[in-house]
């Protein structure tokens, strides 16, 4: 039922990061300009500001990112939600689909974390943009169980998410992760909770399920 880690082969995860990108850059490239300046599950981010954030790895150097964040002060946080917020101005919504399909087979990846961190860079970023739109995307289950055999106290950590006293029991794949009392929901939706991210209503059952609702606009 937990994640029991165990190494992919890197060609399955890359394919698994280019096909991500495939098919987002494919729903990027048909919402409307309503929908890019729709809010997502990103705290003050519309959706081209996470569409300018994914592309981010493939526009700018090392020395460029290094630049970036010195000028951040060192605040990795300040430097990504500035640069998503000047890129996202500076192109074009169909450039920012554009670059995220031409790059699907891009090497990058975070600084740590390696390819699965890429990987699950694209997913929930995607997620972030499709849930908070109601498109009723379905991550591929296949992409689900790479990001979910690597949740640990690690990734609660760096994501920022509480879950002490709760257990997450998908209802769609054999999958939990903590103790306490069950928080049950889809696997992508739960693992949009082990990254920290807040859901609108109508995702979760338990009770604990308050606790990571987003707040209302």
């Amino acid at each position: 039922m937990g994640n029991t880690t165990h190494r992919r082969p890197a060609s399955e995860i890359r394919a698994a990061i280019a096909a991500e990108r495939r098919e987002l850059a494919v729903i990027l490239d048909g919402l409307s300009a309503e929908e890019w300046n729709a809010p997502t599950l990103c705290g003050g981010w519309r959706v081209r500001e996470v569409a300018a954030h994914m592309t981010m790895g493939f526009r700018y150097s090392l020395t460029k990112m290094v630049w970036e964040l010195i000028k951040a002060r060192g605040s990795l946080h300040q430097m990504t939600d500035r640069c998503a917020h000047k890129d996202a101005a500076a192109h074009s919504t169909r450039e920012l689909a554009a670059l995220l399909g031409d790059n699907a087979d891009h090497p990058w990846r975070p600084p740590v974390g390696g390819i699965e961190a890429a990987l699950g860079h694209d997913v929930i970023h995607g997620l972030d943009i499709t849930v908070a739109l109601g498109l009723g995307r379905q991550v591929p289950e296949d992409r689900l169980r790479i990001l979910l055999e690597g949740v640990d106290a690690k990734t609660l950590k760096f994501f920022g998410a509480d879950l002490g006293g709760i257990e997450l029991r998908a209802d769609d794949l054999d999958w939990s992760f903590g103790t306490g009392t069950p928080l049950h929901g889809t696997a992508q939706d739960l693992l949009l909770v082990a990254y920290g991210r807040r859901l609108p209503p109508g995702h979760f059952s338990g009770e604990p399920g308050d606790r990571f609702l987003a707040a209302r606009a």
